[in-house]
């Protein structure tokens, strides 16, 4: 093979990049070193839009889980109400045991 035995490999790899440092005899990575990953590409420039489109989400997130526990009451009410005419409907049956099932 042109390698002594047990000279460690060095690896790349073709998906992401990284270094590995593998060992041939057990075939274990010895080390792992994670390519560079570039900043995100933003213009300053727009960096008020940006904030004051991420502060609209944020007040959105929070009008609409104000809203949901607000008509927290109403809405649990409303699910025992279905519950309810769904079991009114539904056959009383003898319930299924797991011995049955043998």
């Amino acid at each position: 093979m042109g390698r002594k035995d047990g000279e460690n490999l060095n690896v790349t790899c073709p998906c992401c990049q990284a270094k590995l440092l593998i060992d041939p005899i057990f075939g274990a990575v010895l080390s792992h070193e994670a390519p560079v990953k570039p900043g995100p590409d933003v213009d300053l420039t727009k960096a008020a839009t940006i904030l004051e489109e991420q502060h609209r989400q944020r007040e959105d997130k929070f009008a609409d889980s104000w809203f949901q526990e607000s008509n927290k009451e109403d809405i649990l009410a409303k699910k025992f109400e279905e519950a309810m005419k769904k079991a009114k409907d539904a056959p009383a049956g003898k319930p299924i045991r797991d011995f049955d099932l043998d």
